[in-house]
């Protein structure tokens, strides 16, 4: 893709429309696919639980040929207008190569997701079509009714939503305009030289958000490191730093966030520190590729611009 090409928004939602839950990495419980087949049909659409959806193969809902076949056909399908995957984990990296070969620009379709499904938010930005990070099925079946959901439905609608989070005493504070990118840092670091690379998709006109879970600090300094060394890190318009859970203290750091404002420290642009999206209830829903406006003062100003 082009930096200059249009990013292409898919289309709102309206009643009636059909989503499509795929499970394009690890295995779901039955339960949560079920809530979230009610909490989307309460909103007066209808999904559509794919054939491999509640699979097993392994530690996979499916075979790759499986779960291939699931996401191509909802991707292909014209009566299909979202995709909900089911849940992360591991996987859909063994997917990426086929699913390249589909124009996904021909009849663009809203991709929802977070964790490994950063991988799919990837493929959608290389060719310049906007997706969103957000829960998944375990949190519409639990939670339908919350703000991060009712969001996320309101994004589907075609709605811009705004975010006021409160501040952190590592926050650098400034205003920023750029494209907003980002996702679960092993996922994406595992992605950097391919064509899938999240991190250069939009030069020097980026908005970064990272989290992750279960990382050493070590492992996340090295992904840093080599966005530091690669020039990515000093051309940022601005960073969002989101949940990092489940690590554990080493030796150096006791705080990933600590760690996070060293690797930065040296760099202008504003950097808003634990911003509730990640592994956590509390994932706001963000629109990847589209325009954002970060401003970071006493509190976070999120902000979608779009014309």
């Amino acid at each position: 893709m082009s930096m200059a090409e249009e990013i292409i928004y898919p289309q709102p939602l309206k009643p009636g429309d059909k989503i499509a839950i795929v499970s394009p990495a690890s295995i779901i419980n039955p339960d949560y696919v079920g809530g979230a087949v009610d909490a989307l049909s309460r909103q007066g659409w209808e999904p559509v639980v794919y054939p491999h959806a509640l699979g097993s193969c392994g530690s996979y809902s499916g075979s790759i040929g499986d779960r291939l076949s699931d996401l191509q056909e909802a991707l292909t399908n014209p009566e299909i207008r979202a995709v909900v995957c089911s849940r992360g984990g591991y996987g859909v990296v063994h997917l990426m190569e086929s699913l390249s070969t589909i124009d996904l620009r021909k009849d663009a379709k809203w991709m929802i997701g977070f964790s490994d499904i950063s991988a799919l938010h990837a493929l959608m930005a290389s060719q310049g079509v906007a997706s969103v990070h957000a829960s998944m099925c375990k949190h519409l079946a639990l939670h339908p009714d919350d703000m991060v959901s009712h969001s996320l439905y309101s994004i589907l609608r075609g709605n811009r939503v705004q975010y006021r989070v409160g501040g952190h005493l590592l926050n650098r504070c400034g205003t920023a305009n750029g494209r907003l990118v980002g996702g679960n840092m092993a996922v994406l670091g595992g992605l950097i030289g391919s064509q899938y690379d999240l991190f250069k998709r939009f030069g020097d006109d980026t908005i970064l958000f990272i989290e992750d879970i279960a990382e050493p600090i070590y492992k996340i300094e090295r992904i840093l490191y080599q966005l530091r060394l690669s020039g990515v890190l000093s051309k940022l318009k601005g960073l969002i730093v989101g949940q990092f859970t489940e690590y554990k203290p080493d030796r150096n750091y006791a705080d990933i966030y600590d760690m996070i404002a060293d690797m930065v420290a040296c760099y202008d642009y504003p950097v808003a520190f634990n911003f509730p999206v990640g592994h956590v209830d509390e994932n706001l829903p963000l629109v990847e590729s589209a325009n954002y406006m970060l401003d970071v003062s006493g509190d976070v100003l999120l902000t979608e611009i779009r014309q």
